[in-house]
C-alpha cells in the first residue's frame, strides 16, 4: 500500500474500531490511538519528504501512486505529495489530535459523534493527497457532508438553521466546482484527470476564461470568498468545539488549497486576466471581516468574522501570483489553522464554565481561570501578528510578496489589506481587556475552575506549534517555497 494512503486508511480503521466499541473508555482509546497514529505519520512524512529532497529527488510530486478506478472516464485513485501537501497534512493531523482531547468529555451520542468526525477526517486527508481531479472532488464532498449532522445534532443555538445554510451554500459551490472540473477535463481535450498531466496540456485560453471563475468561486465559497462567506459565521457559532476547530482550522483551507492547486495551477492565463476582479472581492473580505469582528458581542462570532478576514488574505495572496505571496498564503493557512483552532478550543472551554459567550456578561476571568486566560492572551497576540508567533511570519511574507507586484492597483489594494492588522489589534486588545481583566462582575464566576489535564494538553500542543512556526519558520517556509511554481 502507498504510504500516503495510510492517511485515509487510519480514519477508516478508527471508524471500524468505534463501531465495535461498547463504552466511553473504548471510544476514547480508539480515538487517541488513531489520532496519535495520524500525527506520528504526518511528522514522519515531513522527515521522509525532506530526506528525499536532500537526496536530490527533484520530482514535482513524491510518494506517487495511481490505480485505475473508473476506466471509461480515466478516473484514477492517484495520490502524491509536494511541500504544500505535506504541511497541510501536518496541520490536519495536529487539529484532529487536539480536537479529540477537546471533545474528551463529550456526553451525547459519543460514538456517533466521533464516527462522523472520523468521516470528516477521511475527506480532509484524502483531499490533500489526491492528484486526480475527480478523486479530489469526491474527498471534498466527503469532507462537507458530515458537517450538516455534526452541527445540526451536536451544535448549539440556531443549529438547524446554521447547518442547513452551511450545507446549501457549500453544495452550491460544489455544483460550480463540478462544472469547472468537467470543463477542465473536456475543454483541454484530456484523456486523464491527473493534475500534473493536465498542467502539461496548456488548456486553450478561451476555455480557461470560462472555467477559471467557476472553479475559483467553487473553491472560494469554502475559503470565505466575499460575498459568499455568510455561511461561515453562523456555522462556526453553532458547531461544537472540536468541529469548529476542524472546520475553521482545516476545512476552510480546502478552499484556498483548491484555488491554488486547481484553478491557478491549471488555468494560469485566465487567472492573470481575471485576478483584478477577484482581488477586489478578497480585499473587501479582508477589511469587512475585520470590521465585522469589532462589532460582535458573541465570542464565536468574533472569531468567525476574524476567520473570514484571515482566509480572505489567503485568496488575496494567491491572486498576486508571485512565489513570495503564494508562500505567504500557505503560511497563513497554517498559522490561521492553528490560531483559530486554539481560539475555538478556548471559547468552548470558557463557555463550558460560564454558560455564556456574550462578552458583556464576563469580566475579570484572569483571576479565576489564569491558565485559560494566559492562553487566550497568547492566541490574541498571535492573531494580531506579534513577532515570535506564527501570525507575524505568515502576514509579513504575504504582504511583502503582494507588494512585489509593481503597479498602482495591486499596491493600493495591498495597503488597504494591511489596515486589517490595525483593526485586528483593536478588537483583540479590547476583547482581552473586557474579558480577562477588571473586576469579576458576576459573583458566580468566582467559583469557576481552571483547565483540566485534557484541556491543558490540547492548548499546549497548539501553543507549541504556533510558537514553533513563529520562531523556526525557515524549514517549513523553504519546503513550501520550493513547491510553488510561480516566479
Amino acid at each position: 500500500m502507498n504510504f500516503l494512503s495510510l492517511f485515509v486508511l487510519i480514519p477508516v480503521l478508527m471508524m471500524a474500531g468505534l463501531w465495535f466499541s461498547r463504552n466511553t473508555g473504548q471510544i476514547r482509546l480508539v480515538m487517541v490511538a488513531g489520532a496519535s497514529a495520524l500525527l506520528a505519520l504526518a511528522v514522519s512524512l515531513v522527515f521522509l519528504y525532506l530526506g528525499k529532497r536532500a537526496g536530490g529527488d527533484a520530482s514535482e510530486m513524491l510518494f506517487t501512486d495511481s490505480r485505475v478506478w473508473y476506466k471509461p472516464l480515466n478516473i484514477h485513485y492517484a495520490v502524491g505529495a509536494d511541500g504544500l501537501s505535506v504541511v497541510m497534512l501536518l496541520l490536519s493531523a495536529v487539529i484532529v489530535f487536539t480536537g479529540v482531547f477537546a471533545s474528551w468529555r463529550m456526553q451525547m451520542q459519543t460514538k456517533e459523534f466521533f464516527l462522523w468526525y472520523c468521516l470528516l477526517s477521511v475527506g480532509v486527508f484524502g483531499f490533500f493527497i489526491s492528484l486526480d481531479l475527480f478523486t479530489l472532488f469526491m474527498f471534498y464532498e466527503v469532507a462537507l457532508i458530515p458537517m450538516y449532522l455534526l452541527i445540526g445534532v451536536w451544535g448549539s443555538g440556531r443549529k438547524e438553521y446554521s447547518a442547513m445554510k452551511l450545507t446549501l451554500m457549500l453544495m452550491g459551490g460544489s455544483a460550480l466546482l463540478l462544472m469547472g472540473i468537467l470543463g477542465i477535463h473536456f475543454g483541454s481535450g484530456a484523456t486523464t484527470m491527473n493534475l500534473t498531466e493536465l498542467a502539461q496540456l496548456n488548456m486553450p485560453v478561451e476555455m480557461q476564461r470560462i472555467f477559471f471563475p467557476l472553479t475559483f468561486i467553487g473553491f472560494g465559497v469554502l475559503g470565505a470568498l466575499f460575498p459568499f462567506h455568510t455561511w461561515s459565521p453562523d456555522g462556526h457559532a453553532s458547531a461544537p468545539t472540536s468541529v469548529s476547530m476542524l472546520h475553521a482550522g482545516v476545512l476552510m483551507k480546502l478552499g484556498g488549497y483548491g484555488c491554488f492547486r486547481v484553478a491557478v495551477y491549471l488555468m494560469p492565463e485566465a487567472a492573470a486576466e481575471q485576478a483584478r476582479f477577484f482581488l477586489l472581492l478578497t480585499a473587501t473580505g479582508v477589511v469587512y471581516g475585520a470590521f465585522s469582528a469589532c462589532v460582535q458581542k458573541d465570542l464565536k462570532y468574533i472569531n468567525a468574522y476574524s476567520s473570514v478576514s484571515h482566509c480572505s488574505l489567503v485568496l488575496f495572496a494567491i491572486l498576486m501570483m508571485t512565489r513570495t505571496a503564494a508562500t505567504g498564503a500557505v503560511l497563513q493557512m497554517l498559522s490561521h489553522g492553528l490560531m483559530t483552532a486554539l481560539f475555538f478550543a478556548l471559547i468552548g472551554m470558557i463557555y463550558g464554565r460560564t454558560h455564556t459567550r456574550d462578552i458583556r456578561e464576563m469580566s475579570g476571568l484572569m483571576k479565576v481561570m489564569p491558565f485559560l486566560s494566559v492562553c487566550y492572551v497568547i492566541a490574541g497576540l498571535a492573531n494580531l501578528g506579534l513577532p515570535g508567533l506564527s501570525g507575524f511570519i505568515a502576514e509579513m511574507t504575504l504582504f511583502v510578496g503582494a507588494f512585489e507586484v509593481n503597479d498602482t492597483f495591486h499596491r493600493v489594494l495591498t495597503i488597504l489589506a494591511t489596515t486589517s492588522i490595525v483593526v485586528t489589534a483593536v478588537y483583540i486588545l479590547r476583547l482581552v481587556g473586557t474579558l480577562l481583566y477588571g473586576k469579576v462582575e458576576n459573583t458566580e464566576h468566582l467559583h469557576l475552575t481552571d483547565a483540566t489535564w485534557d484541556e491543558r494538553l490540547t492548548l499546549l500542543c497548539l501553543l507549541a506549534t504556533i510558537a514553533g512556526l513563529g520562531l523556526l519558520p525557515w524549514g517549513i517556509s523553504e519546503m513550501i517555497s520550493e513547491s510553488i511554481y510561480l516566479k
